[in-house]
This record gives structure tokens, C-alpha cells and sequence, in this order.
């Protein structure tokens, strides 16, 4: 499944996405592909949303990606180390063809 974002992902918007991705979790999703092609910026509280989700996650084996992450938002990643914790993808194809790989062929994070 993907989900395309768009705009800033900060305090205003991210309960919003925090709720989407609760019910992703509740279904548990087994593989998801976060767009951020059109995402212009992201705060504390957009990272933290997407913090949550990864541990929910983690509890039923969903496996997340992110692609198309633009220069702003990717240097924030790499900046709070989160590129160690999510995979990040170059685009969109790059990441799907990751997320239909087996679990155990993806390298570990």
C-alpha cells in the first residue's frame, strides 16, 4: 500500500496522519510505502508520528519504506539519524521493489 503525503508534515497536520497510520497499524498492514515526493517539511511532531507507527509495526512484522523524500526533508533525516531507522528510497519503484522483496531478502536495519 502507499500512501502519498503532501504539504508540511508539522503540528497542525501530523495528528491527522498520525490517526491514518493508526489504522494502518490496527490492520496490520504488512508492507507500507510513505510518498514524501510532495512533502515540503517536517517537524518534531511529523518525525515522532512516523516513530510510532515504525514500533507498531515492528510488533506484527509490517515493514515500512519512504521514497522521494526532496532535499530539505532528507537532510533532516540523515541529520537526526533517522536514514538508520527507515529505509529510504530514491523513488517510488526503487521502494516497492524493496517492500515485495521477502522480509528475510531485505537487509536488516
Amino acid at each position: 500500500m502507499t500512501l502519498k503525503l503532501s504539504g508540511a508534515i508539522d503540528l497542525r497536520h501530523s495528528p491527522k496522519l498520525r490517526r491514518l497510520l493508526r489504522m494502518k497499524a490496527c490492520a496490520r498492514t504488512p508492507a507500507l510505502l510513505l510518498d514524501f515526493t510532495e512533502v515540503s517539511r517536517i517537524d518534531s511532531s511529523g518525525l515522532a508520528t512516523l516513530m510510532e507507527y515504525y514500533q507498531h509495526a515492528q510488533s506484527f512484522g509490517g515493514r515500512l519504506a519512504l521514497a522521494g523524500l526532496t532535499g530539505r526533508v532528507q537532510s533532516l533525516f540523515y541529520l537526526v539519524r533517522f536514514s538508520e531507522i527507515f529505509p529510504i528510497h530514491s523513488s517510488i519503484d526503487e521502494a516497492l521493489q524493496a517492500l515485495e522483496q521477502a522480509p528475510s531478502e531485505q537487509n536488516p536495519l
